[in-house]
């Protein structure tokens, strides 16, 4: 195992500053996703850690060895592709067993880690085949087990998944997050996908315009963000923004509806944003001084839960309900905003207060 260090990366194609001076560690057995909407630089980090893009500047350290400057094949990584990247005259057991005979590995050896890595990626009865008589997700368990035979410093995923139909992603998942449990290496892997950083991350690196917007356990990040970018890349459905204005002890948002404030958050008469995840709007107790009386304009059930689209607030919101809360557009609801959930926003910096 060894750990990663980049201190003061960054990477310009041409004018364009693609990674802006990042710095980050990520310790030994770790794994880490590196997350973000597309153009964020996360591909652009992971391949210029492999090697694959030059650094315009700054420094990687992998197990303690300045890299910046090294081949690929120099690194001591094994990385997994988004295309998989298989030979299609070679056989699947002839893939797996690539990179170790180019590194002229003893064929009894090569023999048993290609027969260990079938085993635990469940490909041993499709050693024989050849890529084109596989499916996607055979596919990519193949490029899996190319990689993980190499016994290699760190594992690169740059977006392994994304090929993928969502039941096969959702297999895939469990398999490489039982991957990491077995093997125990440090592993870096790069996704758009939120949900999939949330389930398969020790820690979530979240990208924007090549920088790190904030860095931790994905509950860390989910419940504490730092700022409204974090908040809202983070959850499904994703969370709720509304406009107001802080008073005595309560946020007074747009069409007068007022929300009490926990704690004192803000200057009195300031703008601010109020966050609130559909999941912490309930159904409110019959009688309830503090319910709003909604109309649902739209219904989403996902089955044991409903998504109920519903005008508050000046805007309109998603709360997640029971799956039998609401039958229909039309149904009247009364609601309840867990408060001390939400994320009160400065609007001029974006920051969570």
């Amino acid at each position: 195992m060894a750990d990663l260090k980049v201190s003061g990366l960054h990477k310009f194609y041409g004018k364009f500053h693609a990674l802006k001076g990042i710095d980050l560690e990520v310790p030994s057995g770790e794994f880490t996703v590196f997350v973000g909407p597309s153009g964020c630089g996360k591909s652009t980090l992971l391949r210029t850690v492999a090697g694959l893009e030059e650094a315009s500047g700054g420094r990687i350290e992998i197990g303690g060895k300045d890299v910046t400057w090294a081949r690929p094949r120099d690194r001591d990584i094994a990385m997994v592709f988004q295309n998989y990247a298989l030979y299609p005259y070679l056989s699947v057991e002839d893939n797996i067993a690539f990179g170790l005979r180019a590194r002229k590995f003893a064929e009894a050896e090569t023999q048993k880690r290609v027969a260990r890595a079938a085993e635990m990626l469940g490909i041993g009865a499709l050693l024989k085949r050849f890529p084109r008589e596989l499916s996607g997700g055979q596919r990519q368990r193949v490029a899996i087990g190319r990689a993980i035979v190499r016994d290699a410093l760190l594992f690169l995923f740059d977006e392994p998944l994304s090929n993928l139909d969502a039941q096969l992603r959702d297999d895939m998942r469990v398999e490489i997050k039982r991957l990491h449990q077995e093997l125990k290496r440090t592993m870096i892997y790069v996704t758009h996908d939120q949900i999939e950083a949330m389930t398969l991350a020790d820690r979530i690196v979240l990208l924007r315009d090549g920088v790190i917007e904030q860095q931790g356990s994905p509950l860390a990040l989910f419940e504490r963000p730092a700022t409204k970018f974090v908040a809202g890349f983070l959850g499904s459905p994703k969370m709720n923004f509304l406009k107001g204005r802080i008073g005595k002890g309560v946020v007074t948002l747009e069409d007068g509806a007022k929300l009490p404030l926990p704690s004192p958050k803000g200057k009195e008469g300031g703008a601010v944003i109020v966050g609130i995840r559909p999941q912490h709007i309930s159904l409110g107790a019959k009688g309830s001084r503090t319910a709003h009386h909604v109309i649902v304009e739209l219904v989403q059930p996902t089955g044991t839960r409903l998504h109920a689209t519903i005008p508050f607030g000046g805007s309109t919101i998603v709360g997640e309900f029971d799956a039998h809360a609401a039958t229909k557009p039309g149904a009247q609801l009364a609601i309840e905003i867990d408060m001390s959930r939400a994320a009160i926003i400065d609007p001029a910096t974006d920051k969570v207060i």
